[in-house]
Formats: C-alpha cells, structure tokens, sequence
C-alpha cells in the first residue's frame, strides 16, 4: 500500500472516531455540537482534497524525474557506463579488502 493511500486510511480512521465521539447521543444536549460536527466535516473534505492533490503533485514530480533521468541516460550512455564502472571497481575494491 501506498503512503499516500496509508495517510488516507489513517486520516479516515481519525475522521471515524472523531464522528463516533461527536454522534454520542449525550452530548446532544450541548448546543454547539452541531456546528462543530458540521465545521470538522468541513475540514475534513478540505483534508482530503488537499491530501488527493499533493498525491497527485508527488506523482506527477516523480514521473517528471524519471523520465528526466531516462532521457539523460539515452543522451549520455557512456557517462552512465562510466559512472557504473566506477561504483562497480569501488565496490569491488572494498569487498576485495576483507
């Protein structure tokens, strides 16, 4: 599971146990409850679409840069053999070692 998908759960979980305290049928008597109730669900709608929008921010940084670092790879192929030669003999130096 994704964490975006783990934050949406987490935060579902809070908003339920939230609404199970505030639908207790003793605090009906408190008069402000009812805005309350209606002010948390409010903000809990506006959680979720910022929630959704950074999710889809993050996804969408994520494909940029990798599809940034694909098309370096193409346009530079010996630079990133060079580069992987060269992890490849330090690795190897430092297992070589012991």
């Amino acid at each position: 599971m994704s964490a975006s998908k783990n934050l949406e759960a987490a935060a579902e979980d809070i908003a339920s146990d939230v609404r199970g305290v505030l639908a207790s049928k003793e605090l009906d008597s408190v008069p402000h409850i009812k805005a309350l109730r209606q002010r948390i669900d409010t903000k809990l709608a506006i959680a979720r679409e910022l929630a959704a929008e950074k999710s889809k921010l993050a996804a969408k940084k994520a494909r940029e840069a990798a599809s940034s670092a694909n098309a370096y790879a193409h346009d530079e192929p010996w630079q990133i053999a060079g580069a992987a030669l060269a992890v490849g003999v330090l690795v190897g130096l430092l297992l070589g070692r012991r």
